[in-house]
């Protein structure tokens, strides 16, 4: 498996995000204009075409720079678009160890300690009523009695 994404696939994912922006701001412009000429009626026709042309381009741009994004992040298996579960394990395991090196993080952050020895605790066992107590104790913790 490889642990790197190829340069192909970080171009579509920039272009994925470059077809995002451009979509948001072709978007944007339509209230931006509406804004501007907001009471005047003249040539109210072509601008309102305009306005609807670049408010509807601008959300497929939103929405094709979306799925070319996704695209380019996962890969073409990774993201379903071909179905192949060996190839798309493949595509998304860097995502995976990215993920689990941050799951990693959170529990070296909390000091828990999965894959490591468990400390060994010396136990004594109380002589009058059996119960096992640390090694420290003076007194058994379930009787009271002097160890």
């Amino acid at each position: 498996m490889t642990r790197e994404i190829s340069e192909q696939r970080k171009t579509v994912y920039y272009l994925g995000i470059v077809l995002m922006a451009l979509g948001g701001i072709l978007f944007a412009t339509t209230f931006v204009t509406f804004a501007m000429h907001f009471g005047d009626s003249s040539n109210f026709v072509s601008n309102a075409k305009s306005g609807m042309f670049r408010a509807f381009g601008g959300m497929a741009l939103l929405i094709i720079g979306g799925i070319v994004r996704g695209i380019g992040a996962r890969g073409l298996a990774g993201s379903g678009v071909v179905l192949d579960p060996e190839k798309a394990r493949q595509e998304l395991e860097p995502y995976s160890r990215m993920a689990g090196g941050m799951v990693k993080d959170a529990l070296d952050e909390a000091n828990v300690n999965l894959g490591g020895k468990p400390e060994k605790v010396v136990m004594v066992k109380c002589p009058a009523c059996g119960k096992l107590n640390e090694e420290g104790s003076k007194f058994c913790q379930e009787c009271g009695r002097k160890m």
